[in-house]
């Protein structure tokens, strides 16, 4: 069962990932750091979270895999640039 779960968290990470890089893509790092973000925090998020529960939660370990995904996925996210306006001495 852990290996479904693994390989389901991985696909989760993908679908947010590309998700990211279609939604925001001048405000996202490089294409690969975030292709392999969000699998990666995603698989980090199911095995942690089967570990602490063990198994037969296989709905709340796919929950906190998204949830960690989309964490971690937004910490590579830029803030955005804003044109700051000269204000012309009197």
């Amino acid at each position: 069962m852990l290996f479904w779960e693994a390989l389901a968290s991985v696909l989760i990470g993908l679908v947010i990932a590309y998700g990211a890089l279609h939604r925001l893509p001048r405000r996202l790092p490089a294409r690969p750091l975030v292709l392999s973000t969000g699998p990666a925090s995603a698989l980090l998020g199911a095995l942690l979270t089967h570990t602490v529960l063990g198994s037969g939660h296989t709905a709340a370990v796919l929950i906190v895999a998204l949830g960690f995904a989309a964490a971690l996925l937004s910490l590579l996210i830029r803030p955005a640039r804003t044109r700051r306006r000269r204000s012309v001495p009197a």
